[in-house]
């Protein structure tokens, strides 16, 4: 299929462009992909499948350390670092390279090099060492990705003071880290190097941690990563890092709550860490797309689209995490599918609902969610009924030796409809698409309650928590 004149063009090859490529061709459309470094973007090859693989391997070591709770005697447990971290790259490697073929099979023409619009209807293609190329489009899709957010003053150095880049291929097991940020990120990495053995420091600037998360929930994760052995402050801030032979000195404001236990507020402390890791959010690759001069507009970090992905740029669209929050590879994907199919004007199209797009985090406990939080329902003037089933309640959990956790439902008071579904314990992550499809479908409390789950399993809970809500819970 290879011109220079295309259909689609799109900017950028992670986990929102190239699905939008793939769709595109798939509906006849002639498609251009234009990737700078690696197809699959940060998600594939930085982010979301290697951190697994490396969280993966926390938990099969933090096993070990309990494998007589199962019945099993081992000797003393060693810990290959190296061993660890080359498992996630061929992992990331081996998608990697299950992308190529996805794009040589649908017949995307894929461009190395750095793409920019270059006036209507041309992007420009950079290359290293060559000259550029000029590409004619119909249609261009924004998926440039998003970068980690840099603080004054507390600017990584790849060394000392990591990103998630460097924490994903770290050199040494930190004795001591200080992790700044607690969204999913730093809470990943938290869990990830507690587990094999670091001393961890978490520091947040909200009041509580995993603050897009409903209030329980963030208050239980709070708790159960106290108990594991973090250090947790909320309400603060670091407000220098000193560099110095292999340590960091932090200054830290600490807010008045330190370790779950709280404490006098407005203190100043100093600690030196091993490593220190920047989990501070992420700012969308605006920069360098050539958006001067057109009515592309951008909101600080982000381009500002409609619900259909459509910029204020005829012909010019932007998805995934360049798009705004929520910054999550399956928004992207579903974004790609939705822009392609609007191009090629597939017929009965229905725009995104970013409250039904579920959350998660991978650290132990696991942590997912869809929908309104508690706080939020009662914010939106809805009179609620809020059901909870805990995890020591559900036979399959203590079978598994998980018994920490809790399944939280909240239902609309007059309607039954479910306004969101918020997750604490082992597996959630993979619990919670089954209320994502419920509030797709509208489903109710009578719906939910009248529907027959498989014992013993996990997914029971979500019937127990629906029918708490309602006092009809059989198991607490």
């Amino acid at each position: 299929m290879s011109n220079d004149s295309y259909d689609v063009v799109v900017i950028g090859g992670g986990p929102g462009g190239y699905p939008a490529a793939i769709r595109a061709r798939q509906l006849g459309l002639s498609v251009a992909l234009i990737e700078r470094e690696l197809l699959g973007g940060i998600c594939l090859n930085w982010g979301c499948i290697p951190t697994k693989a490396l969280l993966r391997s926390a938990e099969v070591h933090h096993l070990l350390e309990h494998a007589s709770d199962f019945g099993f005697t081992v000797g003393p447990i060693g810990i290959d670092l190296g061993a660890i971290v080359q498992r996630s790259r061929k992992v990331a490697k081996r998608l990697n390279t299950g992308v190529k073929s996805l794009m040589k099979k649908h017949k995307v023409d894929v461009y190395e090099g750095t793409g920019r619009l270059a006036g209507p209807g041309r992007v420009a293609v950079d290359r290293k060492g060559e000259s550029a190329l000029e590409l004619q489009a119909r249609n261009i899709i924004l998926a440039t990705g998003a970068r980690a957010r840099a603080l004054p003053g507390l600017e990584a150095d790849g060394e000392l003071v990591w990103t998630y880049r460097e924490a994903m291929v770290p050199d040494v097991i930190p004795g001591r880290l200080l992790v700044v940020g607690s969204g999913a990120i730093g809470i990943e990495f938290a869990s990830f190097f507690r587990d094999l053995g670091s001393q961890v420091t978490v520091v947040e600037a909200l009041p509580r941690i995993l603050p897009v998360e409903d209030e329980e929930i963030s208050g239980l994760a709070h708790k159960q990563l106290v108990k594991q052995g973090m250090e947790i402050f909320v309400g603060a801030s670091v407000s220098s890092l000193v560099k110095g032979d292999g340590t960091v000195t932090a200054t830290i404001q600490t807010g008045g709550a330190s370790g779950g236990q709280g404490g006098s507020g407005g203190e100043t402390k100093t600690a030196v860490f091993d490593r220190v890791i920047l989990a501070v959010g992420i700012v969308g690759n605006v920069e360098g797309l050539g958006l001067e001069g057109t009515r592309v507009q951008i909101d600080r970090t982000h381009i500002v689209t409609n619900e259909w992905t459509e910029t204020g740029e005829p012909g010019v669209y932007a998805i995934g995490d360049v798009a705004g929050a929520p910054w999550l590879a399956h928004k992207a994907t579903h974004e790609g599918v939705l822009c392609a199919e609007r191009i090629a004007g597939v017929a009965g199209l229905h725009p995104m609902k970013r409250e039904r797009i579920p959350g998660c985090t991978y650290c132990r406990p696991q942590i997912a969610s869809v929908g309104l939080t508690e706080a939020a329902a009662k914010a939106n003037g809805r009179e609620v009924r809020v059901g909870r089933f805990p995890f020591v309640g559900n036979g399959k959990a203590i079978a598994l030796g998980e018994s920490e956790g809790l399944v939280k439902t909240i239902f609309d008071a007059k309607t039954g409809e479910l306004l969101g579904a918020h997750m604490i314990g082992a597996e959630v992550t993979e619990l919670v698409q089954g209320f994502v499809i419920a509030m797709n479908l509208e489903t109710t409390e009578a719906e939910l309650m009248h529907t027959v789950f498989a014992h013993p399993t996990l997914s029971e809970m979500m019937h127990e928590s629906t029918l708490e809500a309602y006092g009809r819970a059989i198991h607490i």
